[in-house]
């Protein structure tokens, strides 16, 4: 794989550009943006960096699809981001067409792309650029479960003051109010987390997992999170563009694995060349599961509401 293209040159897609090119795993990262100047402003920027930070991925930054073409990965990040007070599903409408209009330049000069999409409200959006792509399910995945299990990860490894790399952390379900967290398969150095902290205190840890991004919005006032999302949507592409089957919690499209039908929904999945090349069935608590199918309820639910508004 030689070309990764990101979609939007605002903070969230010029970082994940960033984190891809100093990866150094593909010949070329294209960002593209409506805005004349900004993705051609960044790219050079971060084409400078490159004999600093030791890479040799070439960063092209333009208004013009065509230069797209031939892309392996595409990243779809272009949309309104939150403003304090907002929900995921108050931006439903409008980035519903800003999604669909870019799935649709995409297709135009990429065949057969796999594309992840980090627009909100995700479950939703993922479904609409499945639906537009006309690509098999695979080829489309949402990206959430990596950055709630990352930010879970850090609330648990700042409440038991350890290194967040003695944390192992798993998030399933919607990206938003219906986030499944899944703490019988949590570990910290090894322990179950269950077998360390109390059911309240994994209950405010969720919380606080849940309420992440809002409360980086609510700090910022304007803009929202994109350190941590950008790291999130990087490592997605780098196990594509790898090859490399691992394992993580992405929003992908379920026939009948863990009693769920025909719904994006957030489950673990590996990501090879082909995108989602399995959807992996861990054991859950029967607490687990049950949450997981309401939250695949809730996602179906939204998807009708954007059915609606796409028939108006």
């Amino acid at each position: 794989m030689n070309k990764v293209t990101v979609v939007g040159a605002g903070k969230y897609g010029s970082m994940t550009a960033l984190r891809i090119a100093e990866y150094d795993i593909v010949q070329e990262v294209v960002m593209t943006d409506i805005v004349e100047g900004l993705p051609q402003g960044l790219a050079l920027d971060i084409n400078q960096s490159r004999f600093v930070e030791q890479f040799n991925t070439k960063l092209i930054g333009t208004n013009d699809y065509k230069d797209t073409e031939g892309s392996d990965v595409v990243v779809i990040t272009a949309g309104l981001p939150r403003k304090p007070g907002m929900s995921r599903m108050d931006l439903l409408e409008v980035n519903a067409k800003i999604v669909e209009g870019v799935t649709e330049e995409i297709l135009k000069y990429s065949d057969n792309p796999s594309i992840i999409v980090v627009t909100n409200p995700l479950d939703q959006m993922t479904t609409l650029a499945s639906d537009v792509s006309g690509l098999p399910k695979n080829k489309v995945m949402g990206q959430a479960g990596i950055l709630d299990s990352s930010r879970f990860a850090y609330f648990i490894a700042e409440k038991l003051s350890v290194d967040t790399s003695d944390v192992y952390a798993l998030t399933l379900g919607s990206h938003g109010e219906t986030m499944v967290p899944v703490p019988s398969l949590c570990t910290v150095k090894g322990e179950p987390l269950t077998d360390i902290l109390s059911e309240s205190d994994i209950n405010e840890l969720v919380e606080k997992t849940s309420n992440g991004g809002a409360e980086i919005v609510g700090l910022l006032k304007t803009g929202s999170a994109y350190f941590a999302p950008a790291s999130s949507a990087a490592v997605m592409v780098k196990s594509i563009v790898n090859n490399s089957d691992e394992i993580f919690p992405v929003c992908a499209w379920l026939e009948g694995q863990y009693g769920i039908d025909d719904v994006y929904l957030g489950v673990p999945a590996k990501l090879g060349k082909n995108g989602v090349t399995e959807v992996v069935e861990f054991e859950l608590t029967e607490p687990e599961k049950n949450a997981l199918i309401d939250a695949s309820n809730a996602v179906k639910a939204k998807v009708e509401e954007l059915n609606n508004i796409k028939n108006q």
